[in-house]
């Protein structure tokens, strides 16, 4: 092959901004492969019209973009489609992400200078049992938004078919950590009396759950303090009362919604975060 062309991996390197060892490590996960690899020595040699390539894949990986996207996007782009729209919604992404990690900073630093239980203070009720419409999927906590509002539509235009008579406010019912980065069962559930009108035909995925009468322990989150992420603050100061009084979880945690204005951060939002709880076991 004629060389004239060819840049050594350490020419391409400095060209770049990339490293020899970056270089390798894209060649052998198939992302930039060199033009030409010596077959006596080794070296490897790149086209000087792979140069505008690499300089697209470094940016890119500054941005945090794994891999497996990287090859996706460089692909796109030698085939001549405009890569802008996929790294705007990339930019989108990281600013809610950094949002979020900003909250959670200053929701830690509180709770280190003041400590949970001091902003958040827990009781218990007794709780009636309750029966509810229930809308559930398993998702994260990007996904939530774009399912709770549907899903509460729904129930609502189901249940004045009844009419159903509402026993109390909205709740949802959350089977474990819901965040960025972990799924879990979230059921969606809009409580009605059992001595009227009951539902007769319900839409597919749609169900009617028997909730027993229990003991809740529950402190109440306003505002500000009521949105993702500094609402898991709540939430641990209520796990860590019933773990520090000796009660133990009787069932998934419930988000209670007191008054909400449809707008996340409104001062007038008033949620409940309640547990069911029960007494220890015996020895």
């Amino acid at each position: 092959m004629d060389r004239t062309n060819l840049l050594p991996i350490g020419q391409f390197a400095q060209a770049s901004g990339l490293s020899v060892t970056a270089l390798r490590h894209y060649d052998a996960s198939g992302l930039l492969a060199p033009a030409l690899v010596d077959p006596d020595s080794g070296y490897r040699y790149f086209r000087r019209d792979q140069l505008r390539t690499a300089q697209l894949i470094r940016a890119l990986r500054q941005l945090g973009i794994p891999i497996e996207q990287v090859r996706g996007l460089i692909a796109r782009s030698e085939g001549g489609e405009d890569i802008a729209p996929a790294l705007r919604d990339h930019l989108g992404a990281a600013e809610r992400r950094l949002e979020v990690q900003r909250s959670v900073v200053h929701s830690l630093l509180s709770r280190l200078t003041e400590g949970a239980e001091m902003t958040h203070g827990v009781t218990i009720r007794q709780g009636a049992a309750v029966r509810a419409l229930v809308r559930s999927a398993t998702l994260d906590q990007p996904g939530l938004d774009r399912f709770m509002l549907p899903a509460y539509r729904e129930m609502y235009a189901v249940a004045g078919q009844g009419p159903l008579t509402f026993a109390g406010p909205a709740f949802a019912r959350y089977h474990g950590l819901c965040d960025e980065e972990n799924e879990c069962l979230v059921e969606a559930c809009l409580p009605f009396t059992t001595g009227g009108a009951q539902p007769a035909e319900l839409p597919e995925g749609m169900y009617v759950l028997d909730i027993p009468e229990t003991a809740y322990a529950f402190t109440e989150v306003t505002g500000e303090a009521a949105t993702f992420p500094r609402i898991h603050t709540a939430y641990d100061a209520v796990a860590n009362w019933v773990t520090e009084h000796g009660f133990v979880f009787a069932g998934p945690v419930q988000e209670i919604f007191r008054h909400w204005t449809g707008t996340p951060g409104h001062p007038e939002n008033r949620l409940e975060i309640a547990w069911p709880i029960g007494e220890p076991a015996a020895g």
